[in-house]
Order: C-alpha cells, then sequence, then structure tokens
C-alpha cells in the first residue's frame, strides 16, 4: 500500500514550529573516514555514580587489604572467576600443589582466590555484581579505593570495624604527593600473615544504616544472624601455594591497586616471575602511545614508582585484556581502549549474529561468540563447562518460529514425525501443511523450505488427506 505525503508549506510556520537544530534533534552519524584517515576517537566511559560504587565495594570493604587487592583484580576477568570456582569445587586438594597451579592460565589475581572457595563462590553466583565492580575498578580504581575509604569510615565510627583476635586495624595518615593531598585512611591487616579470616555482615546495617534506596549493596552470604555481633569471623583460611600468586596490594596514598610480583614468594617458589614481569612490562609498553592525558599522568606516577623500586618493584595495576575471554566491557570507550579502534563495532556486529538477526547467526545457531558470560550466567554456577555453546543459543537455534507455541510443537510426536520424512503428508504433524508445517522450528523446514511448509512439498491443507 502506498502512502501519500503531503507537504503544506507555511503549515508549521503558522502554528509557530521552529527547527531547533542539533541542540534539540541528535546529529547525524559522521560517514565513514576515507581510507588511510585516523579514526575519531571512542566517546569517553560514562562514569558511575559514586552510590552506585559504594554499594559495589560494601560487601567486602571490610575484608583485609590483602584479600580486597586481589577481588578487585579479579573481578575484572569474570569468566576466569567462575572458571575458577568449579575448578576448586572439582579439586580441592589441588589448590596446594604449585605444579597444579602452574598449568593453570588464569590471572594471577584469580589463582589465588583458590585459598578462598567461599568468597569464588560469591562472586560465580552473584555474577552480575562481579562483572559491575570489575567494570567500576577499570573504569578508576581511585573513585573505588575512596569508596572502600568512605564506608570503613562509617563502620569505625560505628564501633564495628575495630582490632579482634581475627584483624588488626589501623589509622594512617598518608603523606602528600604532587596529585593527591595527605589523607587519613584506615588499614586492615590479618593478625597473622599466614591465616586470613573473611568477614561477615550485613552491609545494610554495619555502615550505620544504608542511604542509597536506589542502589541496595549485595548481601553474601546469608550467614548473619540478628541479635548477634555485626561483624563476625568464621574459620580461618590457611594460605598456601595458591596465595604465591596474590602480588596485589592496596596503595592508599595512590588511592589504587599496586602489583609486586615478588610478593609473597615464601608461601610458592614454583612460579616463574620472570615470565610474568617480561609479559607485564610488554604489556605496559604498547599501550603506553595510547594513553589519554589522566592516565599519561598515572603511568608517570607509576614510572618514578619503579624506578624507585628497582627491578621488581611494585607497579599499579593494569588490566590485562587476554583474560577477559570474550566478555563484553562496560561502554564502546573501554572496548576500543583494551580491544583496538573499530572493536566495540566489531562486538556489536558479533552480538547481532549471535541473536540470529543475520544468516550467520541462522546458520551457527549454537556458536558462542561473545556469549561466554551469558550462557553461564543461564546455566547456573554449577552448569556446563565455561564457554559451553548448550545455552544462551535459543534466540537464534529458533529463528523463522511461527510462535512461542511451535517449541513444544517441535518436540511432540507429531513435530518428531514430520521430521522423520521431508515428503510425507499423511501426518498432522505441521499446523498448516503437510510434513512439518509453517509454524514448526524443528520439522521439514520452516514456510519455504521442503517437505510440507505451506509452500513446500505436500501440500497446504488439504494435501495431508486422501
Amino acid at each position: 500500500m502506498l502512502v501519500a505525503v503531503l507537504w503544506l508549506p507555511g503549515v508549521c510556520g503558522a502554528q509557530g514550529y521552529t527547527y531547533k537544530g542539533p541542540s534539540t534533534y541528535p546529529a547525524a552519524a559522521p560517514a565513514p573516514a576515507p581510507y588511510g584517515t585516523t579514526r575519531p576517537a571512542a566517546p569517553a566511559p560514562t562514569p558511575m555514580k559514586i552510590e552506585e560504587v559504594e554499594a559495589l565495594v560494601a560487601p567486602l570493604a571490610l575484608y583485609p587489604d590483602s584479600l580486597l587487592a586481589q577481588i578487585l583484580m579479579a573481578s575484572t576477568y569474570p569468566l576466569e572467576v567462575v572458571q575458577a570456582e568449579r575448578w576448586v569445587k572439582a579439586n580441592p586438594s589441588l589448590k596446594d600443589n604449585a605444579a597444579e597451579l602452574n598449568k593453570l592460565t588464569w590471572d594471577p589475581s584469580v589463582k589465588s582466590l583458590l585459598d578462598f572457595p567461599q568468597v569464588l563462590t560469591m562472586m560465580s553466583e552473584k555474577l552480575d555484581w562481579t562483572v559491575k565492580l570489575g567494570d567500576a575498578f577499570i573504569a578508576d580504581q581511585k573513585v573505588v579505593m575512596d569508596a572502600v575509604q568512605k564506608l570503613r569510615g562509617k563502620a569505625y565510627s560505628q564501633g564495628n570495624l575495630k582490632d579482634s583476635n581475627e584483624q588488626k586495624v589501623k589509622v594512617e595518615v598518608t603523606a602528600a604527593t604532587a596529585t593527591q593531598p595527605s589523607a587519613q585512611v584506615i588499614v586492615v591487616e590479618s593478625a597473622q600473615p599466614n591465616v586470613v579470616y573473611v568477614p561477615s555482615y550485613n552491609p545494610t546495617v554495619v555502615y550505620g544504616g544504608w542511604p542509597y534506596p536506589a542502589y541496595p549493596p549485595v548481601y553474601y552470604p546469608p550467614s548473619y544472624v540478628a541479635g548477634t555481633a555485626l561483624v563476625s569471623f568464621g574459620v580461618g583460611m590457611a594460605v598456601g601455594a595458591a596465595w604465591g600468586h596474590a602480588w596485589g596490594g592496596c596503595n592508599w596514598g595512590h588511592s589504587e591497586v599496586d602489583v609486586d610480583i615478588n610478593r609473597n614468594t615464601n608461601f610458592n617458589s614454583n612460579i616463574d616471575r620472570e615470565a610474568f614481569r617480561s609479559e607485564q612490562n610488554e604489556r605496559q609498553t604498547n599501550r603506553q602511545g595510547n594513553q589519554d592525558a589522566r592516565q599519561g599522568s598515572r603511568d608517570s606516577r607509576q614510572g618514578n614508582r619503579q624506578a624507585g623500586g628497582g627491578a621488581g618493584g611494585a607497579s599499579t595495576f593494569q588490566h590485562n585484556p587476554s583474560h577477559r575471554q570474550g566478555v563484553a566491557y562496560r561502554d564502546a570507550g573501554t572496548t576500543e581502549k583494551f580491544r583496538g579502534a573499530g572493536s566495540s563495532q566489531q562486538m556489536s556486529q558479533a552480538r547481532e549474529s549471535y541473536r540470529g538477526r543475520t544468516e550467520a547467526g541462522r546458520t551457527a545457531p549454537n556458536s558462542n561468540s561473545g556469549g561466554q558470560l551469558k550462557s553461564l550466567n543461564n546455566s547456573g554456577a554449577r552448569g556446563s563447562s565455561p564457554g559451553g555453546g548448550s545455552t544462551g543459543t535459543r534466540s537464534s537455534g529458533l529463528n523463522g518460529a511461527g510462535s512461542s507455541g511451535s517449541t513444544a510443537r517441535s518436540d511432540s510426536s507429531r513435530g518428531q514425525a514430520s521430521r522423520s520424512s521431508s515428503s510425507y503428508s499423511g501426518s498432522r504433524g505441521g499446523s498448516s501443511g503437510g510434513g512439518g508445517g509453517a509454524r514448526s522450528s524443528g520439522g521439514g523446514g520452516g514456510a519455504r523450505s521442503g517437505g510440507g511448509g505451506s509452500r513446500g512439498g505436500g501440500g497446504g491443507r488439504g494435501g495431508g488427506r486422501r
């Protein structure tokens, strides 16, 4: 049907309409840059609200600094966290076997958490929270670390963060730097260096009431009992070989996490630390030319610390995208920062293909491009192996189905009969066609394919009975 469009000059003007330009309407997308020209920079990431960041760190702000640093780094590799949680459940006796740990290809921060199965379980089962925490830490370490200190200050003033047999709490004053003034910080350390206690508390209570109802904090594990101490401790975890990979530490003076590859050598000396150091240096060198002004200042500060510490000195944590394993970043700017120019557009195209909106999505419905994390989240922490294509592909696998009821029909005996013979016309397998029906997702083809669709062999409604 053709629709005529009538343009009446002056009518709009008579009603007082004035075109306001880009200030009211979004500007058209820029034309693709000619070949050989510089691609425009990706938009800057949209910062998270402070309230949201505080809600993300609330469940672990009172953890010992050493454990907190590993969790923050590991959260940027959510798929490896899920894999580690499954591995330690299947192999509980191997986490102290240095040779077996060397076979694992995960980031060292993830390996270090094998000594804390309950932490891995929390991060795996609360996967959405883990991903958001990692996104916040990648976007701005300082904002995350400052949020931790703000919440610690609240718990401390409420009398809920103090010395105990399990932990030591110290209030320190950091030295002023060229980029940060002097500040008072709260440091939490384990009472014993080889035993770490994980505190359990309700984050909506321990800080004196939660002020952001729009951003409720995650609460896990649910072991807190009303009427008991607001902060309790379970059995201390004796750290072992896995803790030899715990190279992160909280640098409160710069509000960031530092990585010292020579940290915790006494727990595991069977680690090729030089290989990790070479990889770290190469990654940092490759990124030097792409840093913006803010990141450049951080790199300069980091270089000064490295020069002061010599070989093996601490350096600022730098996210390694090779351990991200295809999990999408929060925005296009972060994607292009870690995966190169144009990668955000490629990821968008991959998602379209995965959803079955292109021919590639239809011909390979069980492929898992860019959908690993979705598959894991849908299958649960104890489901199929990481990266499996058995879940998360329903939308592409059912492409072309006529209605939601086609799923049941394709699994019924009628659907089975229609699939057994593409030319069979005596069955009632299709709702409107002979050997499979136009609305069956599994039987004999779709509406345009052979074997019994409304246009295929076997006829329409009258072709099935003689």
